[in-house]
């Protein structure tokens, strides 16, 4: 597959493991929408902001603040929760 074929540069799984918490925030953004049953423009429309910029929220490709999280939580209804966890264990190298 593609993306594995792209993952195996250690350069570009370097870039991606960087942008992981971006893409779990967007990917959390989009399941609360979707569970919610609401569009891009009716969050917009709650937030008082653009459709565009709630696509941008979406992309996983920015950082968002937790103020706009905020917002957006209370759009489609639901509550935030922040977990700050342990990273996982790295393997012991030779």
């Amino acid at each position: 597959m593609f993306r594995e074929e792209l993952l195996a540069d250690p350069e570009v799984k370097a870039a991606y493991d960087a942008m992981a918490a971006e893409f779990a925030v967007a990917k959390a953004l989009i399941a609360a929408r979707s569970a919610a049953k609401l569009s891009q423009k009716d969050v917009a429309e709650r937030m008082r902001t653009s459709q565009s910029a709630i696509a941008r929220m979406e992309s996983g490709r920015q950082s968002v603040s937790t103020g706009s999280i905020q917002k957006y939580a209370s759009a489609v209804g639901r509550p935030i929760t922040i977990e700050i966890r342990p990273l996982p264990a790295r393997p012991a190298t030779s």
